[in-house]
């Protein structure tokens, strides 16, 4: 299958701190663009296109490299106040007067500042597979999953783990996604190196201890927020989700059971549908 986001071209705009790569398209609609703000270690060329797919259908998408990261110039932040400024300078970039975001991972801790430090701009706040930090309780990372996330080259053992799980449907669905980032893959060979992602891991570091985090300052989000994560996430503890949602004064939340960190990659047609749901409803 043809996906629109696989001949997207790269483009690229000149902020006030980096000249950030990024790619627009999908549908031309009334509403504003939905920006999606990726994943630790991740690039433009690691959206699963199933997933873009859909959003397209229905949305104006824009996927970037924020500063630093792959195509993008600049110095990746060691903090995510740096990386939420680094965005906002993106979008600012591209005369965005409002957007929704979709943060997944990192770039759902991301979403949350950017919401919070910026309310005028964000319509709607969805956040994948990620968390508001320093949540009280929250358990210690396994060291397999620390090892597998720092490994210099990740596996697939790695990968399928790390968002995907080890049951036999996990892992069939996983190597499906594999296959469909191939189409970029194989010619980009993007990555992030490892002097740009441990600036990323002190970030994160940072926001897991609560320094700079959005724990606090939850209740300050009025804007309608969509939380979802899978069930079996490794790598952001899903009660972290339970926990927004619980502090949220306005929010909907899903849960995959079963899935792990990438459910939206491993269900990309339900949780697509899910968000463009949550975009497309009129709010009382």
């Amino acid at each position: 299958m043809a996906y629109i986001s696989d001949t997207a071209d790269t483009l690229h705009v000149e902020g006030r701190l980096a000249r950030y790569a990024y790619r627009d398209f999908g549908k031309d609609a009334p509403v504003p663009p939905l920006v999606l703000l990726q994943r630790f270690r991740g690039t433009l060329d690691h959206w699963d296109p199933a997933f873009l797919e859909v959003l397209a259908q229905d949305r104006r998408v824009i996927i970037f490299d924020n500063a630093g990261v792959s195509e993008s110039t600049g110095e990746v932040p060691t903090t995510m106040e740096g990386m939420a400024e680094s965005a906002f300078d993106f979008l600012t970039a591209l005369g965005l007067d409002e957007v929704d975001l979709l943060g997944w991972s990192v770039g759902g801790f991301v979403a949350q500042l950017v919401a919070l430090d910026h309310p005028e701009l964000v319509r709607k706040l969805i956040v994948a597979g990620s968390g508001p930090g320093g949540v009280p309780g929250t358990p210690e990372l396994e060291q397999r999953v620390v090892e597998y996330m720092t490994s210099p080259v990740p596996s697939q053992e790695a990968f399928l783990y790390l968002f995907f799980g080890l049951t036999d449907e996990g892992v069939r669905l996983g190597k499906e996604s594999l296959a469909r980032l191939e189409t970029r893959l194989q010619h980009s060979k993007a990555d992030v190196p490892p002097e740009q992602w441990t600036h990323q891991l002190q970030a994160i570091q940072r926001w897991s201890s609560g320094t700079g985090s959005a724990w606090s300052r939850l209740e300050e989000l009025k804007l309608p927020v969509l939380v979802a994560n899978g069930s079996h996430d490794v790598m952001v503890d899903s009660g972290n989700s339970f926990a927004m949602a619980q502090k949220l004064p306005t929010a909907r939340t899903v849960f995959y059971s079963g899935a792990g960190h990438a459910f939206l990659f491993q269900y990309p047609e339900e949780f697509g549908a899910v968000v463009l749901d949550f975009l497309n409803r009129q709010e009382k």
